[in-house]
């Protein structure tokens, strides 16, 4: 009759032992503080790729960018070592919001820090200081 109490003891205190276990092992969060790659991808519940975060090879711009439903670019942000810009399209695609913060402009980009406003049809209004 001893060895069954005492059989029957060491089971519950096992028992109480995991499911105090299981139940601090469910309430602690498994975060790595951390997450280190060249580039990150959203995707949506079709696969769609709805937003992106790289570094561009090469020229080591850090590049955001936002897609719509139909994998077209609304929203753009990059900073590089010559500056940074944002980019906000409307519905036409063609159209929108341009803002370059660089100081000094090369052959390749030659705009300086301005505010570029697109509309519908093609018509521009710069802001430059």
């Amino acid at each position: 009759m001893k060895t069954q109490t005492l059989v029957v003891g060491l089971a519950a205190i096992n028992l109480v032992l995991l499911l105090l276990t299981a139940a601090q092992a469910m309430s602690r969060e498994d975060v790595s503080p951390i997450l280190r790659a060249h580039e990150i991808e959203l995707v949506d519940d079709h696969g769609l790729v709805r937003s992106r975060l790289e570094i561009k090879p090469g020229s080591g711009v850090v590049l955001l960018q936002l897609f719509d439903q139909k994998g077209i670019i609304k929203v753009k942000l990059g900073a590089g070592e010559d500056g940074s810009g944002m980019f906000l399209a409307d519905e036409t695609q063609n159209s929108g919001v341009q803002i370059i913060a660089r100081q000094s402009g090369t052959s390749e980009t030659p705009k300086t820090t301005s505010i570029t406003l697109t509309g519908k049809n093609g018509q521009q209004r710069i802001v430059a200081p």
